[in-house]
């Protein structure tokens, strides 16, 4: 199992790594670490013909899972479909959820965690263009 490194942290910000995703093994939580108040998210890898070993569900939360390499097999209750590397899957509450990677290399996945419906500004409606001196 892979652990997460602080490598930043800021009064405003927090930067921190899971290390290569090549050879990332297991499950790891960032919230912690990151001081998430929004959202938690956690990185996943599943090795050939593995499967998250139960199902689960949540009662305020949705799931957002990301696929960032390998394929497989999700199921959210009775449907069952394919996935694979750029697939983006979001699981609403109060319905079961698992997957399986059936790809000769292992499934790495991100899953992010919110509140359903909390939502309100995204992208432009919730940003604003600011002046500040570019340091990059």
């Amino acid at each position: 199992m892979s652990e997460v490194k602080i490598l930043n942290l800021g009064e405003k910000f927090a930067h921190v790594s899971v290390g290569n995703l090549k050879g990332f093994e297991g499950k790891q939580f960032v919230k912690d670490a990151a001081g998430e108040t929004s959202c938690e998210i956690s990185f996943g890898s599943l090795p050939s013909g593995a499967a998250v070993p139960f199902f689960h569900s949540h009662k305020e939360n949705e799931e957002n899972y990301i696929i960032l390499s390998g394929a497989g097999k999700f199921q959210v209750n009775g449907d069952v479909f394919d996935v694979a590397e750029g697939s983006v899957i979001r699981v609403a509450t109060n319905c079961d959820r698992n997957l399986k990677c059936t790809s000769d290399e292992p499934m790495v996945y991100i899953c992010i965690q919110a509140k359903e419906g909390s939502l309100g500004g995204y992208t432009m409606t919730d940003a604003e263009i600011t002046e500040r001196e570019n340091l990059l």
